[in-house]
């Protein structure tokens, strides 16, 4: 007779779920659309950010803008592909321990090629808040692009059992599990 220990019997319920067919369910809050240009990506270049107050391109470093600005202006250029300069708009960031922008360096080295050290950023996002859904789902994305549909679908079970059924974290990560195609932004 073979005896299941509870940890085991949570790693075989996990394993269970994770190749259980996966319901499509609707994008949810903020992040659920790709970012619209502004200034920033219209008439900014080599990584300066528009600042509304100055009217003017202005350097990330002494912007004087929000982290909220300055986060959103990282996900504006990373979707327009400019990635080193969303990196240098990362680098400006006075909190490099948040969770957002460990999650937006491991998404900008991920799609410039340094998977790896992607990887360790998502690492990192989470050790720092594991219920980060979006580095979740860029780690599960990243799994799919390297073929490993296992591990995508481990990180999306992580994404609902920790509230996040529903956000646009799980909807991307399912349709890449489903299509093979991931998201920049």
């Amino acid at each position: 007779m073979t005896l299941i220990r509870f940890g085991q019997a949570a790693v075989l319920a996990t394993a269970f779920a994770a190749f259980s067919p996966l319901p499509l369910l609707a994008a949810g809050g903020g992040g659920s659309v790709a970012p619209k240009p502004t200034q920033t990506t219209k008439e900014c270049k080599t990584g300066k950010v528009w600042s509304d107050k100055k009217k003017r391109c202005v350097n990330p470093e002494n912007s004087g803008l929000s982290d909220d600005a300055l986060y959103h202006a990282v996900r504006e250029l990373a979707y327009s592909g400019r990635l080193e300069e969303a990196q240098r708009v990362l680098a400006a960031m006075p909190d490099q321990s948040d969770d957002r922008v460990l999650t937006y360096w491991g998404f900008t080295h991920r799609k410039l090629g340094n998977v790896e050290l992607g990887m360790t950023y998502y690492q990192k996002a989470l050790a720092a808040n594991p219920d980060n859904h979006l580095a979740r789902s860029y780690k599960g994305q990243a799994h799919v692009e390297a073929g490993d549909l296992v591990l995508a679908r481990a990180e999306l079970l992580q994404i609902r059992v920790r509230g996040g059924s529903g956000t646009w974290a799980e909807q991307s990560l399912t349709n890449a599990i489903e299509t093979g195609a991931t998201y920049n932004f």
